[in-house]
């Protein structure tokens, strides 16, 4: 059974954006500022492995192929969390979630200080971070500019998105020097901290809807209605199920799911993974390699922005394609830029690939809330669990590829074969399928 609580505000009282006429400041932008702290924290804490994996291998002489196996475990529970995160969220509210999940990533980061086994290594790196992390992932971003925007919500989207690669910028090389000059160790105590840093600032500001402070969301008409979406009393993990069951009877479904599966191959699960090591096989630092992967997200950051003022203007199908397509040749390039120092056609190759980075989360984002309305939160982390799957598919077999023929190279042509295909997927979304589910679905 559905229950909701609505609360009409006089018109009077607020302002046509949603805000209290004596607020100069509507508290959306206030949750959007957390979220974007709690996403740049979120991305630091999924740094870590990257600049762990050769180290953790000169020490314990693990197989890289048994450390990416670690890594593979943490993006499947990374993905699989987020449906299931964004239907608790409805129950206990966000600011409870997401408190709960920098706690659990800030004991999964700590713990591996004392490991002796790869086991361990499986438990906290896997279970607890990817499970804390999944929390805070991309159904988290889908659920603030929800219920919280309506006006700028492309463009807040893409900001949110953006913060995952300004904490690749701010954490990267930091966690990779302390790496390099202070042991492993050094870099997983300090990411524990700054996990549990996060917290009270969560509790401070992080409201779970407009509601909970008397406004309407950003952007809506006077007039509005003030209430929040439709709870869902009972199971968590049962309406998170249900979703699935429901939007996976829609073609359109299938399609995102899959385009973005193969966007987390070729992004977290092999770039993000697996450059630095690969970087270090042809003689370049891991300083200098983290560098080069801080500075994708630099890029990131102005593509992902962009996109989202482009996903409120643009045909999302088309971007999608577009950016698929770009990505795929720059990996079908990326092998023969390796070398042991940096030079032009490297950065040239930083440049073009980090604007794509995470460009095309606005528009999927953008076609699922479109086609599902108020169940696209949900509906959305089983499209980014597609996403973490195929990420962990590339970081278990690039892995592999490295162990059995001593180069990624076959890896890095894969990938960009693979966005050729997503590529088609996204401009095979016939419109009319988007419209019919708007008109007529049960999930809306």
């Amino acid at each position: 059974m559905l229950h909701t609580h609505v609360v009409t505000a006089p018109t009077s009282a607020r302002r046509p954006d949603g805000t209290a006429r004596d607020s100069w400041v509507h508290p959306a932008w206030w949750v959007a500022a957390v979220a974007f702290l709690t996403a740049i924290g979120a991305a630091g804490f999924r740094s870590t492995p990257g600049v762990m994996i050769t180290p953790l291998h000169e020490e314990f002489g693990w197989p890289i192929g048994v450390i990416g196996g670690a890594v593979s475990v943490n993006l499947v529970l990374f993905g699989l969390t987020a449906p299931f995160s964004a239907a608790l969220m409805e129950t206990l509210g966000v600011r409870r979630v997401v408190a709960a999940a920098l706690l659990l990533v800030s004991v999964g980061a700590l713990l591996p200080v004392w490991m002796t086994a790869s086991w361990q290594l499986v438990l906290c790196w896997g279970v607890f971070v990817g499970l804390g992390t999944g929390a805070m992932s991309m159904s988290l971003v889908a659920t603030v500019t929800g219920r919280w925007f309506v006006a700028r919500r492309g463009l807040v989207t893409g900001v949110l998105t953006a913060a995952g690669a300004t904490g690749q910028l701010v954490f990267l090389p930091l966690l990779a020097w302390l790496a390099v000059n202070h042991g492993w160790r050094s870099a997983a105590i300090a990411t524990a901290a700054l996990a549990a840093a996060v917290v009270p600032v969560v509790l401070w500001r992080f409201h779970s809807h407009p509601t909970d402070v008397g406004v309407a969301a950003y952007g809506a008409p006077e007039g509005t209605v003030i209430g929040p979406p439709p709870r869902v009393a009972g199971n968590p993990a049962r309406a998170a199920l249900t979703a699935l069951s429901d939007a996976s009877r829609y073609r359109v479904f299938w399609l995102l799911a899959g385009s973005f599966m193969v966007c987390g191959a070729s992004t977290n699960g092999l770039v993000g993974t697996h450059f630095i090591p690969a970087a270090h096989d042809h003689g370049m630092a891991e300083t200098t390699a983290a560098g080069l992967l801080a500075l994708v997200g630099v890029f990131d950051v102005v593509g992902t922005i962009f996109s989202g003022w482009l996903t409120d203007r643009v045909d999302a199908r088309f971007l999608l394609a577009l950016y698929y397509t770009l990505r795929g040749a720059s990996l079908f390039l990326l092998p023969s830029l390796f070398g042991d120092g940096v030079h032009p056609s490297m950065f040239a190759f930083i440049l073009f690939y980090g604007l794509d980075w995470v460009a095309t989360v606005p528009p999927t984002m953008a076609l699922c809330r479109t086609a599902f309305g108020t169940r696209a939160p949900v509906v959305f982390g089983w499209v980014f669990a597609s996403h973490q799957i195929g990420a962990a598919i590339a970081a278990g077999l690039a892995g592999l590829v490295r162990d059995r023929l001593g180069t990624y190279d076959l890896a890095w042509y894969a990938a960009g074969c693979l966005c050729v295909v997503a590529a088609a997927l996204c401009a095979s979304i016939r419109k009319r399928s988007v419209a019919d589910l708007v008109a007529g679905s049960a999930l809306t």
